[in-house]
């Protein structure tokens, strides 16, 4: 399939959601990388912090600094073309707006990025950047930096009153003027409630099929990371002759709405 060569725009991922037409991500951490996948069609890159495990062998995100952030998201940005490039806030760089103003920045203006993500339901720190002209990508149910509170890495949302607290929260979101939301390890059916009830597009990581798209650990989906993979992902590898054909083939499994498959989903 032809890619088309126009980049990718927040205005393009909304339409996307609008036609319902599923949304392509994949992490992304260098240059070489950020060139196959941008080949490959794929819309998002991420440029997640989750580099402090599948690139530093770290067994958290949390160590992961705002400098280490801007050196992986300007190695991306410099290869890519066509595709949306999001960059994670890391671990305790938003605790006030001024501090995630000065954070966005960096990764922003030094680095690149597009837009940026940050964990949990900070609807004020939301406004704030929002407010100053940057694009913000939510991100709730599994937060992966606050995995010391959590204790272990798990489906969230399982009680009725957890999932009517994600639900609300990504309602919340969108009103600060979020422009995207990640759902990460959370029930297919609460997953596909948000989705429908936002106008904004919801991107799932083990959320099940019914988001407007999926994003997957690079590391994951080629079967190459540290330790055990987790369920929600596939080793698309497996059924591929190089690595260019496996990002080929998950890009177009999701389009396609032939992944995530119930085995994938909780």
């Amino acid at each position: 399939m032809a890619v088309d060569e126009k980049a990718v725009s927040i205005l393009d991922l909304l339409a996307m959601k609008q036609m319902g037409e599923k949304i392509s991500c994949l992490t992304a951490y260098d240059a070489s990388f950020s060139q196959l996948i941008d080949q490959a069609g794929v819309d998002v890159m991420l440029v997640g912090d989750s580099l402090g495990m599948v690139i530093q062998g770290k067994i958290t995100t949390v160590s992961v600094s705002v400098d280490e952030m801007v050196y992986h998201t300007q190695c991306v940005a410099n290869a890519r073309k066509r595709a949306f490039v999001i960059a994670d806030l890391p671990f305790l760089s938003y605790g006030t707006a001024e501090m995630a103003m000065k954070n966005a920045a960096k990764l922003m203006q030094s680095a690149g990025a597009q837009m940026i993500k940050l964990e949990g339901a900070h609807l004020n720190i939301i406004k704030y950047l929002v407010e100053f002209g940057v694009p913000v990508c939510a991100h709730l149910g599994l937060l992966p930096q606050s995995i010391n509170q959590l204790g272990t890495y798990k489906v969230q949302g399982k009680t009725r009153q957890d999932a009517e607290k994600i639900a609300e929260d990504a309602v919340k979101v969108e009103q600060a003027g979020a422009s995207l939301l990640i759902l990460e390890c959370i029930p297919a059916d609460l997953a596909a409630e948000i989705s429908k009830s936002l106008s904004i597009p919801v991107i799932g990581i083990g959320a099940g099929i019914y988001c407007d798209g999926q994003v997957l650990v690079l590391y994951d989906m080629l079967g190459i990371s540290l330790g055990k993979r987790p369920k929600f992902s596939h080793n698309f590898m497996q059924t591929a002759n190089n690595i260019p054909s496996a990002i080929q083939q998950y890009h177009q499994a999701v389009k396609l709405s032939k992944f995530p498959t119930a085995q994938h989903s909780y």
